[in-house]
């Protein structure tokens, strides 16, 4: 990456004279099989893009209570667009279909008009758990003329797991979203994909939001080497996460962790000491993060090999948290 990065032809992107961008763009409208696509800096930029282009202010968008739009993007979507979230649970990393529909039905009872329909794949806060394209396919029926869009910061991670194509994942979604910067290696960038009259709004409001680049096109240039040769790879992390699940459940065998749920490359649990478990394994070389107070969060990447796994396993035999 770092010599493509050196020796990319660049051009004027605002203007659309970027080769590399171009080519990344049509790379990837082509693997979603939708008409267009436009290249942005982060996956929070691409979401919040998203909701100007298929939303108006004041509508409800559907969404899991802990997905990636509602919960971490700093109330981006209330700021920058004027839409309210109406959330459902998705603590198992999909929505339920008669939830989603339980708030649609409730327009006739004078409630705000439901706009949109938001998933996420994978599901970070569930442990990465991927969605079904069956279950996409029947929310997308059942939504009737609302568009899907689809969060799919890990959707390679989701391809993987699941022997499904990027094409028949998207295939629901008006548009959809991918991060190239996350188990792909790209050191900056995602992707925004969709008819050509939503990307054409997209890149006006890509322009409001200041992500119009200039010559960008050694980023781009990181991005093709990201879905030529980064895809399949993410087996070996998913592979390393399972045997990291495995050894946190056994290590905290109070929390429950079903191991089963750990599908991709994340490895997530509850436990009522997550910050202090954290903060204190950190101390011990094994770096981690919390999504929630009680909620762990540990990700397998191209930088984890197979000797971190035996480290942790070295670290996790002999570890117990401080009592207090």
């Amino acid at each position: 990456m770092r010599d493509a990065i050196a020796t990319a032809v660049v051009g004027d992107d605002g203007y659309g004279e970027d080769p590399a961008i171009n080519e990344l763009e049509s790379r990837f409208a082509q693997l979603v099989e939708k008409e267009a696509a436009v290249f942005v800096p982060s996956g929070v930029m691409a979401n919040q893009i998203a909701l100007r282009v298929l939303a108006q202010p004041g509508d409800l968008v559907v969404a899991g209570r802990s997905q990636h739009v509602v919960s971490f993007e700093m109330g981006a979507a209330s700021r920058n667009s004027a839409i309210q979230f109406a959330t459902v649970d998705d603590s198992r990393g999909v929505l339920d279909l008669a939830d989603v529909l339980e708030v649609i039905d409730a327009e006739g009872d004078h409630q705000p008009h439901v706009s949109l329909v938001c998933v996420e794949n994978t599901h970070m806060t569930a442990g990465g758990v991927p969605w079904e394209v069956e279950d996409l396919n029947s929310l997308a029926r059942a939504v009737g003329d609302r568009p899907v869009y689809l969060d799919g910061a890990r959707l390679f991670n989701a391809v993987v797991a699941t022997g499904t194509s990027a094409a028949e994942y998207s295939a629901p979604a008006t548009m959809v979203m991918s991060c190239l910067s996350k188990g792909l290696c790209a050191p900056v960038g995602s992707l925004l994909a969709g008819p050509t009259t939503l990307i054409e709004r997209a890149r006006i409001e890509r322009k409001r939001f200041g992500g119009a680049m200039r010559q960008a096109g050694f980023l781009a240039a990181a991005g093709l080497i990201a879905l030529d040769t980064m895809v399949e790879r993410l087996k070996d992390d998913h592979v390393r996460a399972r045997q990291l699940a495995d050894l946190f459940a056994a290590a905290f065998p109070e929390s429950n962790y079903n191991t089963s749920t750990c599908r991709t490359n994340i490895v997530a649990f509850n436990h009522p000491q997550a910050r202090q478990i954290v903060a204190e394994l950190a101390e011990l070389g094994v770096e981690g993060g919390t999504v929630a107070p009680q909620r762990v969060r540990f990700v397998t990447h191209a930088g984890i090999d197979d000797d971190d796994v035996d480290f942790v396993a070295g670290v996790l035999a002999r570890f117990t948290p401080v009592a207090r």
